[in-house]
């Protein structure tokens, strides 16, 4: 699978990212190997191969799980910047 210049720029829209013409065909080249090499680990025959769960032998030492006291709501709010109907107003960062 090949990217073509168009979907770079789309790909580059939803990222909202903007850079130069003279650098579209860079990256086009870049995330094409990317793609070639996705494309070349979906080649490698895993069956049989146990799932990696972690990569050490290490043990986390986890507290118990325990309710334990903490700021309510109200308390929280206090130092959210805005904040309406018992919640943070943040600004709107997706669907543009």
């Amino acid at each position: 699978m090949a990217l073509t210049k168009e979907e770079v720029l789309k790909v580059a829209k939803l990222a909202r990212l903007t850079f130069p013409e003279e650098r579209i065909e860079k990256f086009r080249e870049e995330l094409n190997g990317i793609l070639d090499y996705i494309d070349m680990l979906n080649e490698v025959d895993t069956e049989g191969v146990e799932a990696l769960v972690n990569v050490s032998d290490e043990v986390n030492n986890l507290r118990e799980d325990e309710v334990r006291p903490s700021v309510s709501a109200a308390e929280a709010l206090m130092n959210a910047p805005v904040s309406a109907e018992g919640t943070v107003v943040v600004p709107k960062v997706v669907g543009e």
